[in-house]
């Protein structure tokens, strides 16, 4: 059952509420007031620079409404004349009544240069608005009347509207217009609201009753439509509206959280079910919970959002109940729609540009996929230019792209946004000293290896010897050479010690003319050259890969002082292979040697002969082979003599 207490719980925070709600629209109407402060003192230094402005204007007027004056008087006094002559005295009636017409012409003159000079500073002169209730603009003061400037006209015609408000026994027909000598004055009982004089009708190029009429009905409905809207039985409208607009509000933001709670639930349930994590080919980018913890945190940004975006919609709804804060719900909502709107019109007025862009990217891409078509034509051989060989074909086009590219950016530079502002050049002149002092290095680099790209100093697989490397080459790029030697090592040379080292390249003549490989042997002068010639090239014959045409070749390189030189010289088609040519002949050059019975007694050997076994392996030696025995001989005296 409810019970009382219950009931007065809650009606004390209902109480509570309200008294809240309203405190609070007490609040932003006093933020209001401020606001409208501020306004008016930045009117009031506005108002200065409007004085300067329309200066020279009053000067002009001041004269014409002085002349104006003085014709008043003239015509008032013509006027007296006219009414105190006789019937019978027509000449002379005649002769005032064409005085008076010249000054009706002339006051219509006067009339014509007035609005002309107001219509010279219409498009400079700042008119003062008339506020209403709700810090509203009803209509707009733009001239002086006597000593009051526009301002102060603005100012006191506001507040005398004001102060209708506040007469509960206000009429519209209580508004009325009465001719005064020079203006149409709209009054309510005994005062004066609003003074219409000729340059209010001028600037507003109407009459003056026509006028006073619409001043009559922006006022009337101004009052009316405040006193309806402040009416007790509307403000406790307005209030359980909002409070309405509040209740609900919270009820969905209560569903939405729950909507959300259950979004998490839901996706904490197919951990390792749907959700097993994401993979890039044998790489996991996100296992399952790291997935997990991440849809988690997406759905609580969400929620959030949403629940921020229902409450930035929600207030504005209720600032637009109350007639004193319907202006900031249109200022709310414009923190939106404004951006949204400059950002729509900025695209709509960027959308030519983007297109020429989108134009000029669609040529040079087909530009590129043409020039792509010859590479390919050419790097496989299916075209043929004079002088211009295969293996130039992909650093050419990459050189050609670059250049593409290059002059791509220079024809869309002057259609990005913002590239004739002074920031967006400095940038790129940042960016240009950037790029030419940090690649100092690299760039000359970069030369070299196009340098070294034209030349065709090797390929890819070439053996070569750079420097004191020796190797096989792997990679050759913009910046370095990479080599791998016959010990796997893999060393980077950059392109500028390529170019200042000099290179040995094995493999460009092996396919065509073979390389010779060469070994230089040392034996004594006891063996005679043409044995160790048959020897040699016997040896160099049974190793593999080696050649048998051309035939293998000896120089003989010197004859030292113990022993002659011997160069055996062999062809080899494959370069890449020296390592294993080299230790093949070695071996092979020993056997034959050994077979052969010479002794390989260089650089340098020095052994007691007799009595010494021979330097030939065992393996070689037959079984009857003994070493010799040291030998002495002796002679007596009587031999000798």
């Amino acid at each position: 059952m409810f019970s009382y207490k219950k009931y007065s719980a809650i009606l004390i925070a209902m109480k509570s509420l309200v008294f809240s709600f309203l405190l609070f629209l007490l609040t932003l109407n006093t933020t209001a007031q401020e606001t409208v402060k501020q306004k008016d003192t930045t009117t009031v230094k506005n108002d200065s620079v409007n004085t300067a402005i329309i200066k020279n204007f009053n000067q002009k007027i001041a004269i014409i409404e002085s002349q104006r004056v003085s014709d008043s008087i003239k015509k008032a006094t013509l006027e007296a004349q006219i009414l105190s002559l006789k019937t019978t005295d027509n000449l002379k009636k005649d002769e005032l009544q064409k005085q008076l017409q010249e000054l009706y012409s002339k006051e219509n003159k006067r009339l014509e240069q007035k609005k002309a000079q107001i219509d010279l500073l219409r498009l400079t002169a700042k008119g003062y608005p008339v506020m209403g209730f709700f810090n509203d603009t009803l209509f707009t003061i733009y001239s002086k009347l006597g000593s009051f400037s526009a301002k102060d006209r603005a100012d006191a015609i506001s507040s005398r509207i004001k102060k209708l408000g506040n007469d509960y026994g206000f009429k519209s027909d209580s508004l009325k217009v009465i001719e005064a000598e020079t203006t149409e004055d709209l009054m309510y009982k005994e005062s004066i609201v609003i003074s219409i004089s000729e340059n209010d009708i001028l600037w507003n190029n109407t009459t003056k009753k026509d006028l006073a009429a619409k001043y009559k009905k922006i006022i009337s409905d101004a009052v009316t439509t405040y006193k309806q809207e402040t009416d007790i039985a509307t403000l406790a409208q307005e209030i359980g509206l909002a409070l309405l607009v509040l209740v609900i509000m919270g009820v969905l933001i209560f569903y939405l959280r729950k909507f959300f709670n259950w979004i998490a639930i839901k996706i904490q349930n197919e951990e390792n079910k749907r959700i097993k994590g994401i993979k890039i080919r044998n790489f996991t980018l996100f296992d399952a919970k790291q997935q997990v913890n991440a849809l988690l945190n997406v759905n609580t940004v969400l929620k959030w959002i949403f629940i921020l975006l229902m409450v930035y919609i929600a207030l504005p709804i209720l600032f637009g109940i109350f007639p004193w804060t319907k202006d900031f719900a249109g200022t709310l909502f414009g923190y939106i729609l404004n951006p949204l709107k400059k950002i729509a019109i900025g695209f709509w007025n960027y959308l030519p540009n983007l297109i020429t862009i989108l134009v000029i990217i669609f040529v040079f891409r087909y530009v590129l996929k043409a020039i792509k078509f010859l590479k390919n034509e050419i790097h496989t051989g299916n075209l043929e230019i004079p002088g211009f060989y295969a293996d130039w074909a992909n650093p050419t086009y990459q050189i050609i792209r670059v250049i593409v590219f290059a002059f791509m950016v220079i024809v869309i530079f002057p259609y990005l946004p913002g590239s004739d502002s002074p920031v967006f050049q400095g940038v790129s002149v940042f960016l240009g000293f950037l790029f030419t002092f940090g690649s100092a290095g690299s760039l000359s680099n970069i030369i070299a290896g196009l340098i070294l790209t034209y030349m065709r100093l090797f390929k890819i697989g070439d053996r070569v010897k750079i420097g004191e490397v020796v190797g096989d080459v792997i990679e050759k790029s913009l910046l370095v050479t990479r080599i791998r030697t016959i010990k796997n090592e893999i060393i980077s040379i950059p392109n500028s010690t390529v170019m200042g080292s000099h290179t040995i390249n094995y493999s460009s003549d092996a396919p065509e003319k073979g390389l010779i490989i060469h070994s230089t042997v040392t034996i004594g002068y006891d063996v005679p050259w043409k044995l160790m010639h048959d020897v040699l090239i016997e040896a160099a014959s049974k190793t593999p890969l080696v050649l048998p045409d051309p035939k293998p070749f000896v120089l003989q390189t010197s004859l030292d002082d113990f022993y002659v030189s011997y160069e055996i010289n062999a062809y080899v088609k494959e370069p890449n292979k020296q390592a294993i040519i080299y230790s093949d002949l070695h071996q092979n050059i020993q056997d034959v040697c050994n077979e052969k019975g010479i002794e390989i007694m260089s650089p340098h050997y020095r052994a007691a002969r007799d009595g010494n076994t021979s330097t030939i392996p065992a393996s070689y030696l037959g079984k009857e082979y003994k070493a010799p025995s040291f030998n002495v001989n002796f002679k007596n005296q009587a031999e000798k003599e």
